[in-house]
């Protein structure tokens, strides 16, 4: 029964992350998971630790905040696409979770994103360091597409090691991206997204 209602919660994780700006209400997300809103609010919360409502807004929040930094679209627009009509309750909603509005949180991410317009022969890029680490495990799941999208899987593999119960055999999370983003398609960029695992801890199933 529990890997049933995994299925649904991860079915519904990847509908509010496609679908931001749409109807996440109770009702519509219930009707995604295929149960009655009552069973659904309770199992969602049982397994996740959070409500319906607390995972839309922290994930329709994490899209605006990575459009903000990755795009230049006006603010309203990100507030729209993000599901915010009004710009105003997206301001006060944005700082409430970042500490800071929309346009400061721009601000800040623009410190380390390549300029839009370079000088010919100028070469900017983002600061990078080389760290060699000890051999490390990964159960993860594979994402290809746009590197911007891999947090449903994050999002998928948190939820996962949350309902089983798994975190306290983890060591943190981290993501592997495969290809320069400059030299290959967006849409064939290959990832993956994980938890990190000691060698003796069992790969939950339908993770790599």
């Amino acid at each position: 029964m529990s890997n049933a209602y995994e299925t649904r919660l991860l079915r519904v994780l990847s509908y509010i992350h496609d679908n931001p700006a749409g109807d996440l209400s109770l009702d519509a997300l219930a009707d995604v998971a295929a149960m009655s809103r009552f069973h659904w609010h309770r199992v969602f919360h049982g397994m996740t630790g959070e409500t319906c409502h607390q995972a839309t807004r922290r994930i329709r929040l994490h899209r605006a905040a990575c459009w903000l930094v990755q795009t230049d679209w006006a603010i309203s627009d990100v507030a729209k696409r993000a599901g915010y009509d009004n710009l105003q309750s997206f301001t006060r909603i944005f700082k409430s979770g970042f500490g800071t509005t929309p346009g400061a949180f721009r601000s800040q991410g623009a410190l380390m994103a390549p300029l839009q317009t370079p000088n010919p022969g100028d070469r900017h890029m983002y600061p990078v360091e080389i760290e060699i680490h000890p051999a490390r495990r990964l159960a993860a799941l594979a994402h290809k597409g746009p590197y911007l999208e891999i947090g449903k899987e994050f999002e998928k593999a948190g939820m996962i090691f949350t309902s089983r119960n798994l975190w306290p055999q983890a060591q943190g999370m981290a993501g592997l991206y495969y290809d320069d983003p400059n030299a290959v398609a967006a849409d064939d960029l290959k990832s993956h997204a994980g938890v990190i695992i000691g060698t003796d801890t069992d790969l939950p199933e339908g993770m790599e």
